[in-house]
């Protein structure tokens, strides 16, 4: 959802697909290594798809894949989607009062020539103190299930405890504006 606000609030046009990926069986030891090879695999994935059911088409305009990956960094940690709510709350709990860095990728792909050009940003979140009862309305509400470390910065609920960020919003949002700007320019 974020990346989609952020891909429409920098004015582009886009449809959204997914990669049905299984994101678990790429291991890599550096967070950023890991959401590199994420967003390789991802952008592979959707490329072959769509030279298989012929939805690729030659155009005489380039069209741009943009894949993103993120994982939140806690105490050395790769954290990525909670497995379950007890693991999300495992998670949120352990930021209370403390702090997490956030790596995010993005990779754009030129469908026409097959260029590609990414990269990988850092941002870092300071927490205040969460109360039990706000981490309990985030598990209930499952949100935290969909997102890297089951954080979720510009949500109303836990927007009120972030102390301070380092860094850019949209990179910990999960799609570094700066960045994918420069990397569609190149992959252009």
């Amino acid at each position: 959802m974020a990346r989609r606000q952020i891909l429409a609030e920098m004015g582009y046009e886009f449809a959204i697909m997914t990669a049905d990926i299984d994101e678990k069986v790429i291991r890599k030891e550096k967070p950023e290594d890991l959401v590199m090879a994420l967003a390789e695999a991802k952008a592979d994935a959707i490329v072959s798809r769509l030279q298989s059911t012929g939805q690729f088409k030659e155009d005489v305009h380039a069209t741009l894949l943009i894949t993103a990956d993120t994982v939140v960094v806690y105490e050395g940690i790769i954290r990525e989607k909670p497995s379950s709510k007890e693991e999300a709350r495992e998670f949120i709990k352990g930021y209370s009062g403390g702090q997490a860095a956030v790596v995010g990728s993005v990779l754009v792909t030129n469908l026409k020539t097959g260029k590609r050009k990414g990269g990988w940003d850092r941002a870092e979140v300071y927490f205040y103190k969460i109360p039990d009862e706000a981490i309990d309305s985030l598990i209930h509400e499952g949100i935290t299930l969909n997102v890297a470390g089951g954080l979720m910065l510009e949500h109303p609920m836990t927007l009120p405890f972030v102390e301070a960020v380092v860094g850019t919003t949209d990179t910990v949002m999960g799609l570094p504006i700066a960045l994918t700007e420069k990397f569609i320019r190149e992959a252009l």
